[in-house]
């Protein structure tokens, strides 16, 4: 019988201290790769405080503007061709 997402997820989050103490350990052990000790630690972080905020630079490709655009027809759409 297929396990209901919430299963799932109650099984995952048992794991929990488990898998905390493998990235500990990971990023701590100094014969592992620097790239699995740095992905262990960023994941350590983004669990602990949550992921960085990316900021948005208005590129070449003009996204921070495309950005503005869709919010202007979503959030006011009788201007949205300003």
């Amino acid at each position: 019988m297929a396990k209901t997402l919430f299963e799932i997820r109650s099984m995952a989050r048992s794991h929990t201290r488990t898998a905390l103490n493998v990235l500990v350990a990971v990023m701590r052990n100094t014969k592992a790769t620097p790239p699995a000790r740095i992905a262990a630690a960023n994941a350590i972080l983004d669990r602990g405080w949550g992921k960085a905020t990316q900021p948005i630079e208005n590129g070449d490709d003009g996204a921070l503007e495309l950005i503005h655009r869709i919010e202007r027809v979503i959030v006011h759409p009788e201007n949205s061709d300003s």
